[in-house]
């Protein structure tokens, strides 16, 4: 997984379930490798949005639309609040920047789509490892806290068109800043992770037959769940 970069943007969220706070959530936003994808969040976040396009109206009491326990939280319809709306600061779409960045765990944020290049302002967050959705979906951030706050957005109840029957509401959003102490921690952490990954790739080629086919049947497995913000599979 792509290290913690202190020098990216971050942004928070926070979240009521049923009219109760359920907490706050940040993200790094990887400006570093998908720079207009985590423009288009970070303005959504900050109401910045609307300065950009009058019709980008941000993602403050906006909701997440649909859980999938297991797979992953989608929200950013700003328009039409069930996931066949939205609106970036481009415009109504923009471009897929490349997919450098992975799908490679839980806390994953990456954009929902319609099919190649049909970025808006809907987002979803992993639950768990998605490598299907890699190459489909551009992956822009990941959080760094509120992993509680992502735990009871996953365990609401949801109807059989997996809309969350208890309402999940982003009530405020915005840009944070990390203290210089959070810099430092996030500076160290980078440096163990990128130790570990060197680690992890040396004794990778002695197991690489037995993970192959793991990895198959993951893939195979994972093709059953898709994220799209298309009107026509909603229908």
């Amino acid at each position: 997984m792509k290290p913690h970069n202190p020098n990216n943007p971050h942004v928070y969220m926070d979240v009521n379930i049923s009219g109760s706070k359920a907490g706050r959530i940040i993200f790094e936003l990887f400006a570093d490798v998908a720079p207009r994808t985590a423009e288009n969040f970070r303005c959504l976040c900050t109401g910045e949005s609307m300065d950009h396009n009058p019709k980008a109206v941000g993602f403050k009491n906006t909701i997440f639309h649909r859980v999938i326990k297991g797979f992953m939280a989608q929200g950013g319809d700003t328009t039409n609040h069930d996931g066949t709306g939205g609106m970036s600061i481009y415009g109504r779409h923009f471009k897929d920047e490349p997919f450098e960045a992975r799908h490679g765990g839980r806390g994953i944020l990456s954009m929902a789509n319609a099919g190649s290049h049909t970025n808006g302002s809907q987002f979803f967050i992993t639950f768990r490892e998605t490598p299907h959705l890699d190459g489909k979906h551009v992956v822009f951030g990941r959080m760094v806290s509120g992993h509680d706050v992502l735990n009871k957005i996953e365990a609401t109840p949801t109807n059989a068109k997996d809309k969350p029957t208890r309402q999940i509401t982003i009530t405020s959003c915005g840009s944070v800043a990390l203290v210089k102490d959070d810099k430092e921690e996030a500076e160290v952490k980078a440096k163990m992770q990128e130790k570990s990954a060197a680690t992890s790739s040396s004794s990778s080629s002695s197991s690489s037959s037995s993970t192959e086919g793991e990895k198959k049947q993951e893939d195979a497995k994972g093709e059953e769940d898709e994220v799209d913000n298309s009107e026509e599979s909603k229908k």
